[in-house]
């Protein structure tokens, strides 16, 4: 049974386990695996029939058929190949907020259990300042092994654009890409990354991680607000008109993003800290299809 020793309660061990990415994607993979391909091959599921070719393998011959028809006709299976799963996460400073780098790891975690439970091939990475190897591995043997890699991330350190570097992070031939992140940068740089994301996966979801005060400050009085990626600071007055501005800022923001997505064929999701891991697993990411 997994032990989650570090950044997941160990109760969750067994729902996690019970669930699975989803996708309508023709899984890629060239080794064996637990998800169904649009290939056929040699499970033991049947598919259909197909008429006997010079060089086709005569162990696949179904004579039950042959005696009803006399025309030779041989067994189709299913083949089962392994899904490849690459998770990014966002280092930047603005992730930083202790809460939110909390539940952006759990997330991380709990996505990256579910591919290695289903013997699936699970790669991560995240932007820093050297050359940092991304975790590979294949199979729920490497479960706490993949948490530990996400669970010892020190706080978020990356002082440069995450859209702008997370793309020399990314392997070339995953059959799901999870992008992780805040998406706080401009959408200039966004749109530029999300545009060649295709290149590296068929299916790329953006999940957009969320605190309280990014969507709606809490904050009242003369404050003095500081970008924790730049160190540039402004004095503001809290006032209604400012909150008001804020907020049509911010979905301004939200609206945009949602277009590019689309544009590209991003699945993309927000997510809010607020609502804790277990809605947003259990409730939240299956309604939306994301598991199963």
């Amino acid at each position: 049974m997994m032990q989650s020793n570090f950044l997941l309660p160990n109760e969750w061990a067994s729902k996690i386990r019970r669930l699975s990415l989803n996708t309508a994607t023709k899984i890629r993979g060239h080794h064996k695996g637990a998800n169904r391909s649009q290939r056929f091959g040699a499970s033991l599921d049947f598919s259909d029939f197909r008429e006997y070719h010079p060089g086709d393998d005569v162990r696949q011959l179904d004579w039950n058929v042959f005696a009803r028809t006399e025309k030779f006709f041989i067994k189709r299976f299913l083949d089962e190949q392994e899904m490849r799963v690459h998770i990014v996460l966002d280092t930047t400073k603005s992730m930083g907020e202790e809460s939110k780098w909390l539940f952006a790891r759990q997330l991380t975690t709990a996505l990256g259990i579910m591919v290695l439970n289903k013997d699936d091939r699970l790669s991560f990475s995240y932007v820093s300042d050297k050359p940092t190897p991304p975790f590979r591995r294949k199979g729920a043997t490497y479960q706490r092994a993949y948490e530990k890699t996400v669970s010892d991330l020190s706080e978020p350190f990356f002082t440069e654009s995450f859209a702008e570097h997370a793309l020399q992070t990314l392997p070339k031939d995953a059959t799901i890409l999870i992008i992780i992140s805040d998406v706080l940068e401009p959408l200039e740089k966004w749109s530029a990354f999300l545009s060649k994301t295709p290149r590296f996966a068929k299916d790329v979801r953006l999940l957009q991680v969320q605190s309280p005060d990014e969507k709606l400050p809490t904050y009242s009085g003369d404050v003095r607000l500081v970008d924790v990626e730049t160190s540039s600071s402004v004095n503001v007055s809290m006032s209604q008109n400012v909150l008001r501005s804020f907020e049509e800022k911010q979905q301004e923001h939200q609206l945009e993003l949602e277009t590019i997505c689309r544009k590209y064929g991003v699945q993309h999701l927000t997510v809010q800290v607020v609502d804790g891991l277990q809605h947003v697993l259990f409730n939240q990411l299956v309604k939306a299809k994301w598991l199963q």
